[in-house]
């Protein structure tokens, strides 16, 4: 048993990597927008209240709530997808949005760690797309594939955590519905792709996550690893 952090927690699978985790004795801590209510009153739950694009303000605000705490590991879930359209249509300030989430906020989670916590495993929620290049994806792959970036460089930079950028596979999410459900598939064949291939429901994702986090460590720090071609 031990102490967890995790961002993004108000639905989709940080919420049911909350639950994997209580389910399993350990304590939760966890930062985000909206306070998931199934745990309100959980006794080994803890949330802060923190709009995680509000980059500035991570380090002096979190401070106090990760401060001389050690974690087993930090989950770096918290991500926004940004509108599926062409790059050519998409204002640099709807990307940097993205990038705030997506990336940055990461950048000041992990300095905030360093400097006032103890933590031995970092893994950022990253995805395919970090990869692929889908058309329509350009902001959400673009913050990918820099989180990924971020973590290979705090890799090298941080030996003493271990850090991996890992693609979970598709979840069912309030993300994925919005793409089914709202995307035209016929501009955009990646969406169709996505409405075609296993769809995993987020405790299963989470279920299934909580056992392979442990076997992460047996991989270099800084990988890109897709929970798909895990064994």
């Amino acid at each position: 048993m031990g102490n967890i952090l995790i961002t993004g927690v108000s639905s989709g699978l940080g919420e049911a990597l909350v639950d994997a985790y209580l389910q399993n004795g350990d304590t939760v801590y966890t930062i985000g927008q909206t306070l998931p209510p199934k745990f309100d009153h959980h006794p080994h739950f803890f949330f802060f209240p923190y709009d995680l694009s509000e980059t500035f303000m991570i380090q002096s605000t979190l401070k106090e709530f990760l401060q001389n705490r050690s974690f087993e590991i930090a989950i770096l879930n918290a991500g926004v997808l940004g509108e599926i359209q062409t790059l050519s249509d998409t204002d640099l300030l709807d990307i940097q949005k993205v990038m705030d989430i997506n990336v940055w906020a990461n950048k000041e989670l992990i300095d905030t760690l360093q400097a006032h916590a103890f933590v031995k495993q970092i893994v950022g929620i990253s995805s395919g797309a970090a990869v692929n290049g889908s058309k329509g994806w350009g902001a959400y792959s673009l913050s990918k594939s820099t989180l990924n970036m971020l973590l290979k460089i705090y890799a090298k930079e941080l030996p003493e955590i271990h850090f991996t950028a890992l693609a979970p596979g598709i979840i069912k999410t309030p993300m994925t519905d919005h793409i089914i459900e709202e995307v035209n598939d016929q501009e955009f064949p990646s969406a169709k792709k996505l409405k075609e291939s296993t769809i995993q429901t987020a405790p299963e994702a989470a279920k299934n996550l909580l056992s392979l986090f442990p076997k992460l460590l047996t991989y270099e720090s800084g990988s890109f690893l897709d929970a798909r071609t895990m064994e």
